[in-house]
């Protein structure tokens, strides 16, 4: 395996790590509804990444999932669902991490926000096939 597929491999690995520590948050401490989101989101932006980097794409230092796919929408189709999906996560990259962000979680974002992470997920596995 090359350098290039040795990185993706590990953005991949990173981002599966992201979506495991939600599913442990959601299933043993459910109330840490910020971390959720927050993983939730990082995984997202990793499995975005990995795909970039296997388009030999080049991006910024950024956590913003909408940034990526316009990247990505330079090469490759990305379906405005996808985008919607990207919206539902783009606020727990950064402002939900910290207090005084005015961000309420309740379950159904924490639903939701898995729900989106697993999409991502989907459609960046589907595009590396």
């Amino acid at each position: 395996m090359d350098k290039k597929e040795l990185l993706v491999d590990e953005w991949i690995t990173k981002a599966g790590h992201d979506l495991g520590m939600a599913e442990l948050a959601i299933a043993n401490k459910p109330e840490y509804k910020d971390l959720i989101c927050f993983h939730c989101q990082q995984s997202a932006e990793k499995y975005l990444k990995a795909y970039l980097i296997r388009l030999n794409m080049d991006f910024k230092k950024s956590h913003s999932l909408i940034y990526l796919l316009d990247l990505l929408k330079a090469q490759e189709n990305v379906p405005d669902s996808i985008y919607g999906t990207a919206e539902i996560l783009e606020d727990y990259g950064v402002e939900v991490r910290y207090p005084g962000n005015g961000i309420e979680l309740d379950q159904e974002d924490i639903h939701e926000a898995y729900q989106a992470a697993l999409r991502i997920k989907e459609f960046v596995k589907e595009k590396m096939a």
